[in-house]
């Protein structure tokens, strides 16, 4: 019938049997990547045997080399009566998931000594937070595999899978055999909480400081203290800012608490001068000072200074970094000026022009710089239209219409004598627009919302 051919023909029995034959194949090619996997988890006492076979100790851990790739197995901590004896990788002939045997009945067994470079699997990473800097995602690992890769043994995978832990609590040889579930590529991960130091922050695995900032700043709220210390040891000051710009203020209060005070005052001090002061609002009176007498005397002073206005008027919002120049500087004095802003991690919205008393002249655009002769004085460029200003005591409605009037994308603040003292972005105003709320801790809200 011409209505039979369009409807497709319930599975017989052949079809079952593929289906049957293919979910086989898939388990049997499963059994086969495990079977060539050894369990770091699973080695934790297993015996270590001489070439006669006898047993000289058990295995306590398992350390490789740490680098950017699939680190080497360097050696094994082996229990040997009351004593933690070290064993080369050298003298190892197999790795086995029920034994580690040796290649002779002469071998060489020393005091175990932490070396720099080398991480201890069992002690410093199983059970510990890594980073996925491929996923941007704090795990956990509840295994870690091994396999021989041109007659050496690597570390190759992390399994971050639920079920992987719960095997290790089965007894017997099913808690030991390798159940790959969530597997991760050694390469891609970072530990933390390593004695020493983080090597791979420090030297080649520099992926985490190519995230951006809010991926960053997503991984510190979720990191422990202790890992989230050691990232931000581990970044320049000017990325470690700009994540915490990024980040809401409670998480953004705890991380600058649990900080050295010295660690604390220089990302605070490396931030936007307008994010530096809104986290600083939100700590007690003690804490703040202690922080800015950390700091630079110069930065310190500015955001003291800044900390005076109330944070709903335009002196609480502006940042106060400008590039403020006399008119009798030329446009290459002003580039320059600008290169230098730049490279301190500050991106200008233009050139601020001011008179020999520091009273504003004209806000200058990158634009009208590019289409000068280098040897142009700034006065030339001064004219309309004028920069549109407004006072430090200043409301967010003033702000607002004031924007919305100019239709620029920036408000200079100039005080009593018309010397400019900072500038309002458009970001800014939008940010305290869409988040009023954001400003104020949960306790300091009314129970019905921002107040």
């Amino acid at each position: 019938m011409a209505g039979s051919s369009l409807r497709p023909a319930p599975p017989g029995r052949a079809g079952l049997l593929s289906r049957a034959e293919r979910g086989s194949q898939y388990l049997a090619l499963r059994r086969e990547v495990a079977g060539a996997l050894i369990s770091v988890a699973g080695l934790a006492g297993r015996p270590v045997r001489d070439g006669d076979r006898n047993v000289i100790g058990t295995v306590e851990d398992v350390v490789v080399h740490w680098d950017a790739g699939h680190s080497p197995v360097t050696g094994l901590i082996v229990r040997v009566g009351p004593r933690r004896a070290w064993l080369r990788a050298a003298d190892v002939v197999a790795i086995e998931q029920s034994t580690v045997r040796l290649r002779s009945t002469r071998f060489d067994l020393r005091d175990v000594v932490r070396r720099a470079g080398e991480l201890q699997l069992l002690a410093d990473v199983i059970d510990h937070q890594l980073v996925d800097v491929q996923g941007i995602q704090v795990v956990r690992a509840s295994d870690l595999y091994l396999t021989q890769v041109q007659s050496m043994w690597r570390l190759v995978g992390v399994d971050v899978s639920l079920t992987s832990l719960l095997r290790r609590a089965l007894p017997g040889r099913f808690g030991r055999r390798p159940s790959p579930g969530v597997v991760l590529d050694w390469s891609s991960v970072q530990p933390f909480g390593v004695p020493g130091g983080s090597v791979r922050l420090a030297r080649a695995h520099s992926e985490l400081r190519r995230m951006r900032s809010a991926d960053l700043a997503d991984l510190l709220a979720t990191l422990g203290r202790a890992e989230r210390r050691e990232l931000l040891g581990g970044l320049e000051p000017s990325t470690a800012a700009d994540a915490l710009e990024e980040m809401n203020a409670r998480d953004l209060n705890d991380l600058l608490r649990d900080a050295p005070v010295e660690q604390a005052a220089e990302l605070v001090a490396a931030m936007e001068a307008d994010e530096a002061v809104e986290a600083l609002r939100e700590m007690p009176p003690e804490e703040r000072d202690e922080l800015l007498d950390a700091m630079a005397a110069e930065r310190g002073a500015e955001l003291g200074a800044l900390l005076k206005f109330d944070e709903e008027s335009a002196g609480g919002v502006m940042t106060s970094r400008l590039v403020r120049l006399p008119a009798d500087d030329t446009v290459r004095d002003a580039v320059a000026a600008v290169r230098r802003q730049v490279q301190e991690g500050e991106t200008p919205a233009g050139v601020v022009v001011v008179d020999e008393a520091g009273a504003l002249l004209d806000d200058v655009s990158f634009v009208e710089l590019l289409g000068a002769e280098p040897d142009t004085p700034l006065r030339s460029l001064v004219g309309p239209p004028w920069p549109v200003t407004v006072g430090p005591d200043a409301g967010l409605d003033d702000i607002v219409e004031r924007m919305t009037d100019n239709r620029g994308s920036s408000l200079l603040v100039v005080d009593e004598a018309n010397r400019p003292i900072g500038r309002i972005l458009a970001d800014d105003v939008v940010d305290l627009l869409a988040h009023p709320d954001e400003r104020r801790w949960p306790w300091q809200r009314s129970s019905g919302g921002a107040q």
